[in-house]
């Protein structure tokens, strides 16, 4: 099972890989791979996010919770589809607040690669899942290799933008240190809570604002 990841999180991250967990963790997606049911992302993408965003180069940190389902959606970046697939509704809110926002139109294509490559750590809190089981690989060690890599970014790093929509993301991230980093937080861009605060949170344009005057690129949403 080929699998790509960045030299650098390898190396921020070589005691995780060594450790129990991630190996029962390994040994379990290895079978689900092997298994009759189709599982997201195709193996070569599980580690997209950091394969696309070297640990130095990390600005922004938005937080998901699984992996998208559906035939053909997921690749390896939290709310991101392929080009070609119809936005599901979160990502469709999260154009329709970065138009708002920013005045950005809404693209064409819901591959935000694009972001990635300019320092988005587009982070699933599980990284696989079965075809139409959503949070069928949750609590199997996922969970506990994520918090790893945020931790590192938290300590190691200093004024990277934290995006932590929803209450999942918003208790993965609640050890961040507030005075080193930039936290936003707002209800999750799902449709069933949009309207209750996520869209009008300006989070895109605030964390541009936060890079710039950090001395850092700011991100083309």
């Amino acid at each position: 099972m080929e699998v790509r990841i960045d030299p650098s999180w390898k190396e921020v991250l070589k005691e995780e890989f060594e450790k129990e967990y991630f190996k029962r963790l390994t040994s379990f997606v290895k079978e689900e791979y092997s298994g009759c049911t189709p599982i997201y992302p195709p193996a070569r993408l599980i580690f997209n996010a950091f394969d696309h965003c070297p640990f130095n180069d990390v600005k922004v940190v938005i937080l998901g919770q699984d992996p998208y389902h559906g035939a053909g959606q997921a690749n390896g970046l939290c709310f991101s589809v392929n080009k070609g697939v119809q936005f599901p509704p979160s990502l469709l809110n999260i154009f329709k607040e970065i138009e708002s926002d920013t005045g950005t139109p809404i693209p064409q294509d819901g591959d935000l690669t694009r972001w990635s490559d300019q320092g988005v750590l587009l982070l699933n809190a599980t990284l696989t899942v079965r075809a139409a089981q959503a949070g069928s690989h949750q609590k199997r060690g996922w969970e506990e290799f994520t918090d790893a890599a945020i931790r590192e970014l938290a300590q190691r790093r200093e004024n990277l933008v934290f995006i932590l929509w929803g209450s999942y993301a918003q208790k993965k991230g609640a050890f961040i240190d507030r005075n080193r980093h930039l936290v936003l937080t707002s209800p999750h861009p799902s449709p069933l809570s949009a309207y209750q605060g996520f869209f009008g949170n300006h989070h895109f344009s605030r964390a541009n604002a936060y890079l710039a005057e950090h001395g850092k690129n700011t991100i083309k949403w």
